[in-house]
């Protein structure tokens, strides 16, 4: 049982520690809203999007599908990028939540 708890909050510190210090690492980034020129950008995309959706995808070939999943992907990272939102994975979700049980 002491091993067992030892353990535990060995593991509890470790965690908690290499939060703290990845977190000192990032700088503070303030929230800004976009130009107009970016919001320009981001309904190009928006739009662009939108088109690929509506478009049938049934007679294309495999190569042009894939080019057209890659466009997709690319254009995401970029909006994301614009739109300077934080996301969790479901991980660290979960991480977050068993800490949070442990401690309570």
């Amino acid at each position: 049982m002491k091993k067992t708890i030892c353990a535990l909050s060995l593991m509890l510190a470790l965690t908690l520690g290499l939060n703290t210090v990845k977190a000192a690492d990032k700088p503070n980034h303030e929230k800004t809203e976009m130009t107009s020129q970016q919001k320009a950008e981001f309904d190009r995309i928006v739009d662009r999007v939108e088109e690929i959706k509506n478009m049938d995808k049934s007679n294309l070939s495999r190569a042009d599908k894939k080019e057209l999943r890659n466009e997709l992907r690319t254009m995401k990272k970029h909006a994301r990028a614009m739109s300077g939102g934080v996301y969790l994975s479901v991980g660290a979700i979960i991480i977050i939540i068993l800490l949070l049980i442990l401690i309570l």
